[in-house]
């Protein structure tokens, strides 16, 4: 058997909003670090306003401190190989009293929150950049912010005008930025699992038909079927969110396993793909 490829030159930088967030490219990094690739993972907030699955894990006020820690531990069993925070707070659910709260990420000052990523990309000097996509994968609203301030920075990483050396560090532009993200098709066969099963919709409030990502939009389906269980260990870490009346928590194995054996991502700006692009390799035509 050909041993897989190495890129010890790479590294590869997510930027999300919550802890848990990383889930959904769990296995790609995993396949990476295996083939040398340095990692990173930022995350806007704390998690502050998240479920508590059982109240002697933490409370309202420990809880960010509790997702920071889940975090941590989440992302070492993955071993990836650095977390940072960016510091702002949890904006919750659209429409939720806490979008009002002056700290929440959705109220940040749209040149700091991108500075703040600006100076994590220089910091870490990443090859490739991961976010969600425009619609937060289900409309989340740090979801929606997080993508737009992280391809903000992307292309302003290396404008030392707009984001001064003194201040934010030296320039760097990383060669890509790609969105992860799920296909609406997937999305949708999801939808009906769940209703076949009597779950409630995790889909509520918002247009189904406009979330995650056009089909034809997916340029890799990173197939991760033998890091399932290392998957499903790293989520486990994510304790307080791990509410088991949660639909998510009741479908079947099968199903789980199904929806987590691929990871998609849409390549939106950076070096074009090459002609026959390798699907399963972020990195195709960089190395």
């Amino acid at each position: 058997m050909t041993a897989p490829t190495r890129f010890p030159e790479m590294s590869i930088l997510g930027v999300y909003a919550h802890p848990d967030d990383e889930q959904g490219i769990s296995g790609t990094m995993r396949i990476l670090i295996e083939r040398g690739v340095r990692t990173g993972l930022v995350c806007a907030t704390r998690g502050e306003v998240g479920e508590i699955s059982d109240p002697t894990l933490a409370t309202p006020e420990s809880l960010g401190n509790v997702r920071e820690d889940e975090l941590r531990r989440a992302a070492a069993v993955i071993g990836i190989h650095e977390v940072h925070f960016l510091g702002y707070r949890d904006s919750g659910m659209a429409g939720s009293p806490p979008n009002d709260d002056p700290r929440a990420f959705i109220r940040a000052d749209p040149v700091e929150a991108v500075g703040r990523i600006v100076r994590a990309i220089r910091r870490f000097q990443p090859t490739l950049v991961l976010t969600f996509d425009p619609s937060g994968v289900y409309g989340h609203p740090d979801h929606i912010a997080v993508n737009r301030w992280t391809t903000e920075a992307f292309h302003a990483a290396a404008d030392t005008d707009k984001y001064p050396v003194a201040e934010f560090g030296h320039p760097f532009q990383p060669r890509r930025v790609y969105y992860s993200s799920v296909s609406r098709s997937l999305l949708i066969a999801f939808d009906q699992i769940l209703r076949q099963q009597n779950l409630p919709s995790i889909f509520t409030g918002v247009d189904i038909n406009q979330m995650g990502l056009p089909d034809e939009m997916i340029t890799h389906r990173v197939m991760v079927a033998p890091y399932v269980a290392l998957k499903r260990k790293s989520l486990e870490e994510h304790r307080t969110q791990m509410n088991p009346n949660t639909a998510l928590a009741m479908i079947s194995e099968e199903d789980w396993n199904r929806i987590r054996s691929v990871e998609m991502f849409a390549l939106v700006a950076g070096d074009p793909l090459p002609p026959n692009a390798d699907d399963q390799d972020l990195f195709t035509g960089l190395h």
